[in-house]
């Protein structure tokens, strides 16, 4: 308990007072690990979110240099054609979008990596609230995110049909989407008109050539980047290669043939929420390590009548998942829910596609891939207000997200 209670004290410190909660993060992590659940340097660093460091990385570079010769422009040009002017419809093209690439097969976090740069960007410019658009983009790439195709999707099925339960994709696939897009319904009316949390300075330096592409053709160089852009994508979603080293990569080539325009593209990246992320999930991992997100889940298993477990353990996935990986929860908890299933009048579909949703729902929290690139990719904000608005946005979901899911999908057909 001292591991939760810490962590909650993090939370509560990092939020309200001007500190990095990461920095608080790394700290507890090496003095709890080593000091209360004996864990080695070695075990701990294990942690490190390596894979998210460099897509976080790698993405931001990328879209910088992208910002900085103005092709950033060409594509929100495009778009705003796309809707013949209505901007007001570029959350849902995205939306689509997202959830499109994610039925197909494109893991979540990779979609939103290749759409959310482009969508803040849409929204810095056009005065959309940034907050919808990104959890927009998220919600979308969840919506398809349990098609039978997609990675999720995959890993569910696979995990139900080792057991002697049946849960049909369509159903699966189905609540997902249906679900994530009342959320992004909601969202879209309710927050659409609240106002921006502008930072006090707009971008100045950041933006001084964002103007090339305002008019005319595209120059060799954006037509490079508009090529490196599309090599990401194909690499990424056709060839299943890592996305933050192919950001990289581009981003390096596109440098190295603009030397004197991308000199201060590196400030581009947002080191401030590479060090937030890198920071909880550390922390995360080494809860897992020792067992303890495990018990948290064990115990929700042992409380109450099977329908109140199920809400349980709907809540459980969703706080723990706003912390740590949803694929590892996921695989956690399906195991942990099976033995209730089989010995009560539970549905089985109805549960794990509750399950599925609120372990995904909740991917808006800044300390997941997803959130975290809303938090990076933001432009022209107050950083500080809108990692609140994130937190609170999320915060909201995690409150009510279970309850909806399993009032939706258990408690009707139980």
């Amino acid at each position: 308990m001292i591991s939760i209670g810490a962590l909650l004290v993090m939370f509560v410190v990092g939020t309200v007072l001007p500190i990095n909660l990461g920095i608080l993060a790394f700290v507890a992590t090496f003095g709890i690990g080593t000091a209360a659940l004996g864990l080695t340097e070695d075990e701990i660093f294990e942690g490190f979110p390596v894979k998210l460091f460099v897509t976080i990385v790698g993405v931001t570079y990328l879209f910088s240099v992208a910002r900085r010769n103005g092709t950033i422009d060409l594509l929100v040009s495009a778009g705003v054609r796309l809707v013949r002017g209505k901007v007001a419809l570029i959350p849902w093209v995205l939306f689509c979008v997202a959830a499109l690439l994610t039925a197909f097969g494109t893991f979540t976090p990779a979609a939103v990596a290749i759409l959310v740069p482009i969508g803040m960007n849409f929204a810095y410019r056009y005065k959309l609230n940034p907050l919808v658009v990104g959890m927009m983009v998220i919600s979308g790439g969840h919506a398809g995110a349990f098609s039978p195709l997609a990675v999720s999707g995959a890993l569910v099925l696979g995990m139900v049909d080792k057991t002697e339960l049946h849960v049909s994709p369509v159903t699966l696939f189905t609540a997902s989407f249906v679900i994530n897009l009342l959320l992004s319904l909601l969202t879209y009316v309710l927050l659409a008109k609240r106002p921006v949390p502008l930072a006090d300075q707009d971008e100045t330096t950041a933006d001084e050539d964002e103007d090339l592409a305002e008019s005319g053709r595209p120059d060799w160089r954006q037509w490079l980047t508009l090529t490196c852009l599309i090599g990401l994508v194909v690499g990424a979603l056709g060839f299943r290669l890592e996305i933050g080293f192919l950001a990289l990569a581009a981003g390096a080539l596109l440098a190295l043939v603009d030397m004197k325009r991308q000199e201060k593209a590196v400030d581009g990246i947002s080191w401030s929420t590479l060090l937030l992320v890198a920071g909880m999930m550390t922390y995360i991992a080494m809860l897992e390590k020792a067992g303890v997100i495990e018990e948290i889940s064990e115990h929700a298993a042992n409380l109450g009548t099977p329908l109140v477990v199920a809400l349980l353990l709907c809540f459980t996935v969703a706080v723990t998942s706003a912390f740590a990986s949803s694929t590892a929860i996921l695989t956690a908890i399906i195991p942990i829910a099976v033995p209730l299933l089989l010995s009560s009048h539970l549905s089985a579909a109805g549960l794990i596609a509750a399950l599925a949703v609120s372990t995904t729902i909740v991917d808006t929290s800044p300390f997941s891939t997803n959130g975290a690139l809303v938090l990076a990719n933001a432009r022209g904000v107050d950083a500080r207000r809108f990692y609140r608005q994130v937190i609170g946005y999320t915060g909201g979901i995690v409150a009510l997200g279970p309850l909806v899911a399993w009032g939706a999908l258990v408690l009707p057909w139980s």
